[in-house]
């Protein structure tokens, strides 16, 4: 009987200290905001970067992408109402056109009669413009793809200088590795979710830049058609 009692005294010690040493389980989310108010507040401003990039991307994406679009014939037609000398149904066709090569044309109509390096210099003037509109706040993608990695580095040496200063407060004395590992891995934290938003926010910025160069292409060859029709001998 004194051997059970024994037997069962030694399996629930044992399951004591088993469970002692079985450490709940942290979620990505308590990981990430775990890192006192400096890391998250660090990691708050690395999540409205990005937010904000995708934010940027789309809504620039979703522009572009509508000033894109013109219709196969449109600038035959322009073609046609010239050489018929159908200004005003020119000028119509470009107002109902909503497009960056539309206005550049229409711009360009509008000076017909004025010498040709005059009609030029308004379309590269106009063009200017509409280069501005297709760019605007692109920049800030390219900001936020190198300030989301450096706001992520901050974060780490913020962590690792709270994670020495714990151990400088405790002098001789016995502390806590876990107490230090939880303060690393949550700085290292930062860097990860730093990169991964530079990562993004540069991956964007590309992409719109280049549909943003063939849009400007289309633009272009519209102009030097538009260009040599009004240099063609009549």
């Amino acid at each position: 009987m004194i051997s059970f009692l024994q037997i069962d005294s030694t399996a629930v010690a044992a399951q004591a200290l088993k469970n002692e040493n079985i450490k709940p389980e942290l979620s990505v989310i308590d990981i990430v905001f775990s890192g006192g108010i400096a890391g998250q507040t660090i990691m708050a401003v690395i999540f409205i970067m990005l937010f904000l990039a995708i934010y940027l991307y789309f809504e620039r994406l979703l522009a572009i992408n509508a000033a894109s679009k013109i219709d196969a014939n449109f600038m035959n037609n322009i073609k046609m109402d010239i050489i018929k000398g159908r200004i005003d149904s020119a000028k119509m066709l470009c107002a109902k056109t909503n497009s960056p090569v539309a206005r550049l044309i229409e711009k360009g109509i509008s000076r017909i009669g004025k010498p040709l390096a005059d009609i030029h210099t308004a379309i590269e003037n106009a063009g200017k413009l509409e280069i501005y509109k297709l760019e605007k706040n692109v920049s800030m993608l390219a900001t936020i793809s190198g300030a989301g990695p450096m706001t992520g580095f901050l974060g780490t040496v913020v962590g690792m200088v709270i994670a020495f200063h714990k151990m400088a407060e405790s002098g001789n004395s016995k502390i806590e590795m876990s107490t230090l590992s939880e303060g690393i891995y949550t700085a290292m934290m930062t860097t990860v979710v730093g990169l991964i938003v530079g990562i993004i926010a540069y991956v964007g910025y590309n992409h719109l830049v280049t549909k943003t160069d063939k849009i400007v292409n289309q633009m272009e060859a519209n102009v030097v058609e538009f260009l040599d029709l009004l240099n063609e001998p009549t």
